[in-house]
């Protein structure tokens, strides 16, 4: 089955007014880093924070006078969950969200301030899919978070915006989870502008996509956690298989660090929140798998920018320790007054900040003079840390790692 570009461009006039046109921003910086004229299609500016309005906002509308009293039914734990809510109270009808039982209470609470009714259900997502399915046989509308046509349709009115702000645009980097996001965009944008490469990217941890293109038939991965929660799909669905198996150029695994660095990337340099799927694509340009001719345009689909407070603090993390601006000392003291005083006035003259210090005087192999003591030092990248290193070994102080 293929998505009619005269269908996109039907739920692009039915969508209008009801989602926001999401602006398509160019990056000075990005592009001197990578060659290229980069631009960023910001989905996390859209209402409830991620694309997935879109393509529930179509299915609703499009078909309302069929949904019945009960209204609809999904099952989601994160931006499909919003998504639905907030579609379905616009067009008026019921909502009901099946959750899994360890969705984050952020999430709960924001499904249920866009009008949804949540069911907590099952210890899997697969267990809530499930669920949600049973309660489609009593009434309810069913909505598929991606294997579905007008899903597809609805997302593929990202594409159509992208090609209309960027007309000569190169290429397209969109995340992909299950599909259907990839499934859209590339269905419009290789009718308006076949030439334009379209390339998907994906968590490496959860290759469900690149494997399922390698082998030509839909597979199902294991999987593993990965920071770009929103896309560890373990498997495409058979619709959007089918579909980026004739528009995908390519696909690109993106490893954790990447992604860490990729979110603290978009937000330090563009002031711009994604979350870790979002930030996928320019996972990819950072890890180097890309070349451009000299001024293409590339546009970065950023797809969604909820994340939780606690999680985005400990990617934040990553992604400095990964750019060697957050660095692990262990090194050996002698444990007598004045010894750490000195080794702090080391790091100190070399204008590093200390953001965490351990001591250890339980380790068999030392002396039982000597402490064992774990820095965890603020630096500008890893020359500096370098800097560090030498000056504390010219110092006399014995670095274990």
């Amino acid at each position: 089955m293929a998505i009619a570009l005269d269908d996109i461009r039907q739920a692009a006039r039915l969508l209008q007014g009801r989602i926001l046109r999401t602006p398509l921003v160019y990056s000075p910086t990005f592009s001197r880093l990578f060659g290229a004229e980069v631009y960023l299609k910001l989905e996390n500016l859209q209402k409830t924070g991620s694309f997935k309005i879109r393509g529930a906002s179509y299915k609703i509308l499009r078909h309302r006078e069929a949904i019945g009293p009960q209204g609809v039914v999904a099952a989601s734990a994160g931006n499909h969950a919003q998504g639905v809510a907030l579609a379905a109270r616009n067009a008026g009808v019921p909502a009901f969200i099946v959750m899994p039982e360890w969705a984050s209470l952020t999430k709960q609470e924001a499904t249920r301030s866009y009008g949804g009714t949540i069911l907590l259900h099952g210890k899997t997502l697969g267990e809530s899919l499930e669920k949600a399915r049973e309660l489609s046989a009593q009434g309810y509308t069913f909505i598929h978070p991606y294997d579905d046509a007008d899903i597809i349709t609805g997302q593929g009115t990202i594409g159509l915006e992208i090609v209309e702000d960027c007309p000569d645009v190169h290429a397209v980097l969109v995340p992909i989870g299950g599909g259907g996001l990839m499934a859209g965009i590339a269905s419009a944008v290789k009718a308006l502008r076949p030439e334009t490469e379209v390339i998907g990217v994906q968590a490496a941890v959860c290759p469900s996509a690149i494997q399922a293109l390698q082998e030509g038939r839909v597979v199902r991965v294991e999987g593993a956690q990965s920071i770009a929660d929103g896309i560890t799909v373990k498997e495409l669905g058979r619709l959007t298989f089918e579909i980026l198996s004739r528009t995908v150029s390519r696909i690109i695994l993106v490893d954790e660090e990447h992604i860490a660095e990729a979110v603290l990337f978009l937000l330090e340099r563009k002031k711009v929140l994604a979350e870790g799927a979002g930030a996928v694509p320019l996972g990819a340009l950072l890890m180097g798998e890309t070349q451009w001719p000299a001024g293409a345009k590339i546009v970065l689909v950023v797809s969604g920018g909820n994340v939780d407070s606690p999680l985005l603090g400990r990617i934040l993390t990553k992604g400095l320790v990964k750019g060697g601006r957050v660095t692990r000392l262990t090194v050996e003291l002698p444990d007598v007054p004045g010894s750490l005083a000195g080794l702090l006035a080391v790091i100190a003259s070399h204008g590093a900040n200390v953001l965490h210090i351990s001591h250890n005087r339980h380790v068999p192999h030392l002396p039982i003079h000597v402490t064992l003591v774990t820095l965890e030092v603020e630096t500008r990248g890893f020359a500096h840390a370098e800097d560090i290193l030498s000056a504390l070994k010219a110092s006399g102080h014995k670095v274990v790692s």
